[in-house]
């Protein structure tokens, strides 16, 4: 499948990724950082996988379906935990780019199959 039909999906992984390391970079200059230990880890796992996402549709990959339907799985979590932190503005970014991605993920995997 040509790298144009993910385009949009690319860019809402590209943006999530983006956004997640943000919100990551940022939970580290929190005062309580402990308490955002998880949701640091989430950022980076979400961001490595968006980034992977993005790569994989942008060659045309076979077996893009696979890797967004982890995504979209991987981006609602991280969403859950960033709600849990919403007082942050960077988390609640951090969770709308999330909510955002696992639905083109999801949308885009059906397309992909």
């Amino acid at each position: 499948m040509s790298h144009q039909k993910f385009q949009s999906c690319i860019d809402a992984c590209v943006a999530c990724a983006v956004e997640c390391n943000h919100c990551a970079t940022e939970c580290l200059h929190e005062n309580d950082i402990k308490t955002l230990a998880n949701c640091i880890q989430l950022d980076r796992e979400c961001a490595a996988i968006c980034f992977a996402a993005a790569n994989l549709m942008s060659i045309g990959g076979e077996h893009a379906a696979h890797l967004l339907e982890e995504c979209a799985e991987i981006c609602d979590a991280c969403a859950v935990e960033c709600d849990k932190h919403s007082n942050l503005a960077h988390c609640k970014k951090c969770a709308e780019a999330c909510r955002k991605c696992a639905k083109e993920c999801r949308a885009m995997s059906l397309v992909a199959a």
